[in-house]
């Protein structure tokens, strides 16, 4: 007994050592007009190594804990000169307070290049804006690489360099060769008279928005594949009124004028789910899942994953509880069931984790499912939480065997949720897979600020299922519709026979959140090259209205089962044919709008029309609203980044 209290307060000297050798970096970033930053990516260094990467948030304030001592910080922008700070002290147990501003470049001439360079040797002839005469040397500098000796003999392009790890590239790239996005085509128009059904799963996952966000902010754009556009839309949160009745889920219609194509409409669908207080929230049995291979030893991977996780776990309530499992090599449980009274115990778990070994992560969400299952609440909220980069290499680990494996487990009623970190390895199918066939929901955390927003502003809707099984199908009024195109949700589209069928899984909804989808229509009568032409049917009415529903759009049903059910219920909305004009159209609608547009210009979309990204850039700003929480600020500011820089494209 006594040599147990004496390594128990072993255990807690070390952890408050630990914590008193650490302190904090805060601060404020704007730009030459002292316009604050969002999104600008800061890093510290000790000992010319990185220790810690943040980014400022919607507000253009950063926070980032570091060990104490003397640091040199360094913060990046799209298009702007890097900014640099040596002999920055840190003291154990307080904040140093660093405000950042960028400062335009004072050189001449600055050489950007097209393509990620480490390790390659190249030539002035494949340098874009290369100087007249032979670049002798070139010279890594906080504004980017530069040519040092002007004066150089000699003919264009007769010398070459090799550019090394650690050199400054403005802007810098992402090598995303070993990040792994699912090729997916975009939704075409369908002729109404012969595919009057559009079925999809009702999804609210959100990653690609964050993770296009991360690529932007590091001076590139996306890959094509890794923007789907019906998560960036779902990012925002809208102001649709909440439901009055008995079904959990209300259901609003806006039809619009279209803006990057004239003859078409826009029909914006709208989903609020009910809103339950945090106190009145069920019971949590909550299982961490965190990958601690190797890979994960990057800034912006296991430290940004602890450091979210902890966010979670100081809201936690007491009656809620928590499991910690790990897995690299193989998998193990580091905690215990706790009770979230025990916070300081659960933190403590989590500081203890280190990175390490390779990545069997099948092992380890067949541990995570037992340890859920021995600690299931009923009525509660049993969920799992992986958190990962999703390089599975070890074990079970090719989509088709995970998606067994998970399909399996689900029917225990644990739910799964993935949450994604770092960057160069991700895989983004894997964990999109996961969370779709795990009952649960995916998103990406770049930031600290992401991880607050997502495991503790929006905790409900993130960890809270009160819908499952989430279908909608529409059916359109030929009278009115010639053809249609859903934007997004590609690899959500379901069978018409599907709708009913109750052993079709399909997406779930939480607490408070919305959902909104957009259909592209051309109207009835309208000559345009996206109507596709079918033959008359001869079995089928070829009336194009019946009159008693002259005035109706469209139909759409939606069914969805209890979290705890098998049995779905079904809600059915007439949408009437009123068009308002863009002025007309609400600002959330005219917002989705411009989200939906610049997610199409970045896939390089055929149906993008004439829109560009001074259009997305005029209707976002004419339908801000409110924005407490700066996100749709922060977006504005995206979108002007992609359009001043002319970020290089990874495909």
């Amino acid at each position: 007994m006594k040599n147990s209290i004496v390594l128990l307060l072993a255990t807690v000297f070390m952890s408050l050592q630990a914590v008193a050798q650490k302190g904090r970096i805060a601060g404020t970033v704007v730009d030459e007009n002292n316009e604050t930053l969002v999104g600008a990516v800061i890093e510290v260094y000790a000992h010319n190594s990185r220790i810690a990467t943040t980014t400022s948030n919607a507000y253009g304030k950063y926070d980032v804990s570091v060990v104490a001592g003397k640091h040199t910080v360094t913060a990046r922008y799209s298009g702007l000169p890097t900014a640099k700070y040596t002999g920055v002290i840190v003291q154990a147990g307080k904040t140093s307070t660093l405000n950042i501003s960028f400062q335009p470049s004072t050189l001449n001439e600055i050489v950007h290049y097209e393509k990620p360079l480490v390790g390659r040797e190249i030539g002035a002839e494949n340098i874009r804006n290369a100087p007249t005469r032979d670049i002798k040397t070139i010279v890594a500098t906080s504004d980017g690489i530069r040519r040092s000796d002007i004066n150089a003999a000699g003919g264009r392009g007769g010398s070459t360099i090799t550019v090394l790890d650690g050199m400054y590239i403005q802007p810098q790239y992402y090598n995303p060769s070993n990040e792994e996005y699912k090729k997916v085509a975009e939704n075409d128009f369908m002729n109404v008279k012969a595919n009057p059904l559009s079925t999809m799963s009702i999804d609210v996952d959100r990653a690609s928005y964050t993770n296009v966000r991360r690529y932007i902010n590091y001076g590139q754009r996306p890959p094509e594949d890794a923007v789907r556009v019906e998560e960036m839309i779902n990012y925002f949160s809208y102001n649709y009124p909440a439901p009055t009745g008995d079904d959990p889920i209300a259901v609003h219609t806006e039809l619009t004028g279209c803006p990057w194509q004239k003859d078409h409409k826009l029909l914006r669908i709208g989903m609020q789910a009910k809103k339950i207080s945090y106190d009145r929230l069920p019971a949590s049995n909550l299982v961490f899942l965190v990958d601690v291979s190797g890979s994960m030893s990057s800034p912006d991977k296991l430290p940004l994953l602890i450091s979210s996780m902890k966010l979670l776990v100081n809201n936690l309530r007491n009656e809620d509880r928590v499991s910690i499992v790990t897995y690299a090599g193989s998998a193990g449980v580091v905690l215990e069931s706790t009770p979230g009274s025990k916070k300081e115990k659960i933190n403590a778990a989590l500081e203890r984790l280190t990175s390490g070994g390779s990545t069997a992560g099948a092992e380890g969400i067949l541990t995570a499912y037992k340890v859920a299952r021995e600690n299931f609440i009923k009525g509660g909220n049993n969920r799992i939480i992986i958190a990962t980069d999703g390089d599975f290499n070890v074990g079970v680990s090719s989509d088709n065997e995970l998606e067994k494996l998970i399909t399996k487990e689900r029917e225990h009623g644990v739910f799964l949720s993935c949450l994604g970190f770092g960057t160069g390895n991700y895989k983004d199918a894997k964990m999109e897979m996961l969370a779709d066939k795990g009952n649960g929901n995916y998103a990406y955390i770049d930031n600290l600020d992401e991880g607050r927003k997502t495991l503790v502003s929006e905790f409900g809707g993130t960890l809270f299922t009160i819908a499952k099984d989430v279908k909608a199908q529409i059916e359109f009024n030929p009278g009115k519709v010639a053809s249609y195109r859903l934007i997004g949700y590609e690899n959500r589209m379901l069978n018409a026979e599907d709708f009913k069928d109750d052993k079709k899984d399909a997406g779930e909804l939480g607490a408070g959140h919305t959902v909104t989808f957009i259909y592209e229509i051309v109207p009835a009568g309208i000559r345009s090259s996206d109507t596709r032409k079918v033959d008359e049917l001869k079995y089928q009415d070829r009336e194009p209205a019946r009159d008693d529903f002259s005035d109706e759009l469209a139909t759409i049903k939606f069914r969805y089962k209890k979290p705890d059910g098998d049995r779905s219920k079904e809600m059915v909305h007439a949408i009437k044919d009123k068009t308002l004009t863009l002025e007309q159209a609400s600002p959330d609608t005219r917002f989705a709008y411009s989200v939906a547009l610049f997610g199409m210009i970045l896939k390089n979309s055929t149906f993008k029309g004439s829109g560009t990204l001074e259009d997305v850039i005029r209707l976002a700003k004419n339908s801000k609203a409110e924005d407490d929480e700066g996100y749709r600020a922060e977006f504005i500011k995206m979108v002007r980044n992609v359009n001043d820089n002319k970020l290089v494209s990874n495909n």
